[in-house]
């Protein structure tokens, strides 16, 4: 399909740059079928039934975003996927400037050397020294917010907790799982007084979430890799929801898309644990959900391909075009919409 069919114009005040407080106060947009209608998102255990599940991202964001110096020449790293415990996979801002076997400083101690580049011209950095890379990032990182927020604000203290979910445990990921981000105690609490379920799986996002869409065609478009897993217990928990009449609904494309690719063509989901490179566009057959809450994506981008390819581009350009007239706040610290298609 040609990419420009998912294009819309949003104003630029539409852009969150900070969440909403209290969280679970976003407001949430609900698409059923082709009806659409405004609420909030404590109001989600009136809109899911007592036999549903929730499957949450437990990825926990690492302070991936490196500044350095080359010599005189200033280097950016985001870092992007771990290659093993001392390499990691980066895209590198001002490029141009570093080459194979150089050693970056990105201060306090800690420097990396180029060791690598990729074909789509990202780096493999390999750190230097002894310390774990985890330990290396906290003392020299910080929080990795998507480039349409970073260009509008500096990174402060505040986004070292607005940026993680509630569910934040494995650490690894570079961007948020960023529907979780409207999650409370108390929400949660009634969620599960409603007789409504939760389970967690983990797939650590990578910095690729944020790349454009490039190509003309989405057949062109290559998706970067991330890792999950589902461990055995999850995926049998979740059939058995199924089989019983509950829908399986992915809180964020994150969880989505690693359910999609663990399960076959028989709608079981199986174990998982390994890379997934997954692109869903309309015309894709869901196998494992029954529906979707997620943020408001690009335009233009993989995400709101997803979305398009969940409830039809014709209902999603609608529901976006509500979205932007009734004053949600879009992306990763914006509003939320639960999506649940046609049976």
């Amino acid at each position: 399909m040609r990419v420009d069919l998912f294009d819309f114009a949003l104003p630029q005040d539409r852009i969150a740059l900070r969440p909403a407080a209290p969280r679970d106060s976003a407001k949430l947009l609900k698409v059923d079928g082709d009806r659409l209608s405004d609420h909030i998102v404590s109001d989600l255990p009136d809109l899911l039934g007592p036999k549903d599940i929730l499957v949450f991202n437990d990825t926990r964001v690492i302070p991936a975003q490196l500044h350095g110096k080359r010599g005189e020449a200033s280097i950016g790293a985001t870092l992007h996927k771990r290659v093993d415990l001392r390499r990691w996979q980066a895209f590198i801002r001002n490029a141009k400037r570093l080459r194979l076997g150089d050693i970056v400083d990105f201060g306090k101690d800690v420097s990396a050397e180029a060791e690598e580049k990729l074909a789509d011209g990202s780096f493999i950095l390999r750190f230097l020294g002894e310390e774990p890379v985890e330990l290396l990032l906290e003392r020299a990182g910080t929080m990795p917010l998507p480039p349409y927020i970073a260009s509008k604000r500096d990174i402060d203290e505040r986004d070292a907790e607005d940026y993680q979910t509630m569910f934040a445990r494995e650490k690894g990921a570079v961007a948020a799982p960023t529907a979780a981000l409207h999650f409370t105690d108390g929400l949660l609490a009634a969620l599960t007084e409603a007789g409504i379920g939760s389970e967690t799986l983990t797939l650590h996002v990578g910095a690729g979430t944020f790349l454009p869409v490039k190509v003309d065609e989405t057949d062109d478009h290559q998706m970067h890799s991330e890792w999950g897993r589902i461990d055995a217990d999850t995926a049998d928990r979740l059939n058995a929801a199924r089989r019983a009449g509950g829908r399986v609904i992915a809180v964020g494309t994150t969880s989505l898309r690693l359910l999609e690719s663990a399960t076959g063509e028989d709608g079981v989901i199986q174990p998982f644990e390994g890379d997934t490179d997954i692109f869903i566009t309309p015309g894709y057959k869901f196998r494992a959900i029954d529906g979707l809450m997620t943020n408001f994506h690009l335009p233009k981008s993989t995400l709101f391909m997803l979305v398009s390819a969940l409830m039809g581009l014709e209902t999603m350009q609608k529901a976006y075009a509500h979205a932007i007239a009734g004053g949600y706040r879009f992306y990763s610290y914006g509003d939320s919409s639960l999506l649940l298609p046609p049976k």
